[in-house]
């Protein structure tokens, strides 16, 4: 039944639930390899080149309360995340942009906490856009008014990312008791309206079932800007309510990202260095990711600490990584 699934996945048709819900459950490995295999083919058909970004992290005073019980970027809430609350200033943002634009990478994510109404992403926008050739990508969720959205598309913002994390609705609140997930799913609408590129994804490993990676894949097909997937594994972090909950595993993070290639042959699929861990970079490649994220370059201006967990991908090592597998990087 699983490869009658994989095959007809390849030839691009709609998996129905159900079938969606067998590829989830795959359990063998010949099976999981094939399914990679395909995921992996599918992406080469259309785009064999992988685009790196970095980021720049405005911002970790963040007016959410109560914080998301998973937390370590916020101001206060791990002591192995950014702990010291920080606001960046403009000089600092433009000399890691110029940083980045130097390295080679081509595109950078701004992103930050709540409280600002997109103020910090506007600007942000206008240091990156004015001064450098990158491509952008701004995150910060739902924190975003229709104003603010204007603003972005005035300044070519690429892309603008409010992930759902998950559309179950119990556990969303759950994890994230100070914000409320239909705030989340009009954000995307708000920012599909303006035309602008929505990048929104999943946090796999907070206790959801297949079915809710399935109706969450599902669901993202509603929005007609929809241009780009993260897949982020969970990791805890320390002094947060979730520290002892378990890191999702490789295998459920190589798998998901398989079926939301077959299920979203043109869209970009990202993978965040922290959340997948710098050392297996390699696989959500081979399992048919386009993007990988949070990059940085060996001068880097400022410390950064990865969203997810505290570490991330030295571009060095991802390069090497890209070029191991005989992929192409786009420049």
């Amino acid at each position: 039944m699983i490869r009658n699934i994989i095959k007809k996945a390849k030839t691009e048709d709609n998996l129905d639930k159900n079938e969606l819900l067998q590829l989830f459950k795959i359990e063998y490995a010949e099976d999981l390899i094939e399914l990679m295999q395909a995921a992996y083919d599918v992406r080469n058909s259309h785009n064999n080149a992988i685009k790196l970004t970095s980021t720049v992290h405005l911002t970790n005073i963040c007016q959410v309360t109560p914080k998301c019980k998973y937390c370590g970027f916020a101001a206060r809430t791990s002591l192995d995340g950014y702990y010291h609350p920080f606001f960046k200033e403009d000089r600092e943002i433009l000399d890691a942009v110029k940083c980045v634009e130097k390295s080679g990478i081509p595109r950078v994510s701004c992103s930050g906490a709540h409280g600002y109404f997109g103020f910090q992403a506007v600007n942000a926008a206008k240091i990156v856009k004015e001064n450098t050739s990158l491509e952008l990508l701004v995150n910060v969720g739902a924190d975003l008014t229709v104003k603010a959205l204007k603003e972005l598309y005035k300044y070519d913002t690429d892309t603008v990312c409010c992930n759902l994390e998950t559309v179950n609705q119990s556990l969303f609140s759950e994890v994230k008791p100070g914000e409320k997930l239909e705030d989340r799913i009009k954000t995307c609408e708000k920012i599909s309206s303006q035309g602008i590129e929505l990048s929104s994804g999943l946090l796999i490993g907070l206790g959801e079932s297949y079915q809710d990676r399935v109706n969450h894949l599902l669901f993202l097909k509603k929005f007609p800007c929809l241009g780009e997937i993260p897949i982020m594994g969970f990791n805890p972090y320390k002094n947060t309510p979730m520290e002892n909950h378990p890191p999702c595993s490789l295998l459920e993070q190589v798998k998901t990202i398989a079926i939301t290639r077959l299920m979203f042959p043109h869209v970009r699929i990202t993978v965040p260095t922290p959340t997948i861990g710098p050392k297996n970079v390699k696989y959500s490649l081979i399992a048919g990711a386009d993007n990988v994220a949070t990059v940085i370059p060996e001068d880097y201006p400022s410390v950064v600490k990865g969203v997810g967990s505290p570490t991330y991908g030295n571009l060095k090592d991802v390069v090497g990584v890209v070029q191991e597998l005989g992929l192409n990087l786009e420049s």
